[in-house]
């Protein structure tokens, strides 16, 4: 199946460069699978097609301010974006007696991380920030992604240094300068209202959910919808695009991705209580199908996996009754996975997606990451 299927036009003024002045006024397309129709309405309507015997999955994720700013000792600037710690027991123990930099501090952590410019950051080169960090370049892998030491104060985290120096590692369209007068509001809404404090995991929001007020989930709870949590690590190949040639060749990105026993049991429970499965975004959808393709039965422990799963037509969903979904990028797996969805086990919800995309461009909705929102029923 050629990538090139997967193409459309998306004109620059239909992808949102910030998101709506509140949440929840954003627009809401539904399409019902069933008669093949399409709505128009706004994201506070979604009770309307929501039942009480409705479960809803969502990715409780929080947003890492990932980007980090510094120097090298020649006075270059340097952008570090973290992406995911490298675990203890594959890291290198540290011999300050061989270290080209200097360690202010006892702590030492590395993380895989994208540098610019990654051309004068070669393996043993140095940069920091005086006196906050210092790091240095252990190692680059096939994916331009480097390994990277850093050496922090007494008592603190590399997690702990980007919440107070980082900025949210907003997708590269959308455009913001280094001191950007709009970073304290991005750090509120690149992130959901219900994202878990404490486990900073993602590198990018999960972000149909960015549509959701508390007060909207109230009333959907108050309502009788039952919201069960996950959490995917949502990485920056997230929007790495499709490539020329065959879909079926397109490595796709992983993700780690933690499913509670609780959401386990409502996964396997639901289709004997007749309770329809609502997936809030594409990171929940792959994060069911992964875990339904490797487990028979709820566990007894929190199941934690890796998400390598690919979805796109004309496959089947395993344990997906609906989809909330922002609109995506041309020639991305996010497109290929909803235009499955959108006919399973079929390819003709290709062209059918395409042609629900052209209506949402001609009637102004906004695209991406802080664009409006999709319900497929």
């Amino acid at each position: 199946m050629d990538t090139a299927l997967f193409d459309y036009h998306l004109p620059a003024d239909r992808i949102a460069q910030q998101p709506p002045a509140n949440r929840g006024d954003s627009r809401l397309l539904v399409v019902d699978r069933a008669t093949q129709s399409i709505e128009h309405h706004d994201f506070r309507d979604l009770p309307e097609f929501l039942a009480p015997t409705d479960s809803l999955f969502r990715n409780t994720a929080k947003v890492l301010p990932a980007r980090l700013f510094a120097q090298r000792p020649t006075g270059g600037r340097v952008e570090c974006l973290l992406l995911r710690p490298v675990p203890p027991t594959t890291a290198e123990k540290f011999n300050p007696h061989s270290s080209e930099f200097t360690l202010h501090s006892s702590l030492r952590e590395e993380w895989w991380c994208l540098l610019k410019p990654g051309k004068k950051l070669p393996v043993g080169s140095t940069f920091g920030l005086e006196g906050t960090f210092t790091a240095a370049v252990m190692e680059k892998n096939d994916q331009a992604e480097y390994r990277v030491a850093f050496a922090l104060p007494e008592g603190e985290t590399v997690s702990q240094l980007a919440e107070k120096h980082g900025k949210m590692p907003l997708p590269p369209y959308i455009r913001r300068e280094t001191d950007d007068a709009r970073d304290p509001s991005d750090r509120r809404r690149y992130q959901t209202v219900y994202a878990q404090e404490g486990r900073p995991v993602a590198a990018a929001a999960p972000t149909a959910g960015l549509h959701f007020t508390e007060a909207l989930t109230s009333e959907l709870d108050s309502k009788g919808v039952q919201f069960h949590d996950l959490t995917l690590h949502v990485g920056m190949g997230t929007f790495k695009p499709l490539g020329e040639g065959d879909v079926e060749t397109h490595e796709i990105h992983r993700e780690i991705y933690e499913i509670p026993v609780s959401t386990q049991s409502a996964l396997y429970s639901a289709p004997e209580t007749g309770r329809r499965r609502v997936c809030i975004g594409t990171t929940s959808v792959r994060s069911v199908e992964d875990f339904l393709g490797k487990a028979s039965r709820p566990g007894t422990k929190p199941f934690i996996d890796e998400a390598g799963l690919f979805l796109y037509p004309p496959c089947d969903f395993q344990g997906v009754d609906a989809l909330i979904t922002n609109f995506h990028l041309p020639k991305s797996t996010l497109l290929c996975l909803v235009s499955a969805f959108l006919s399973p086990g079929k390819v003709d919800g290709i062209d059918w997606l395409k042609t629900i995309y052209k209506e949402a461009i001609d009637r102004g909705y906004r695209f991406l990451s802080y664009g409006d929102a999709m319900l497929i029923v």
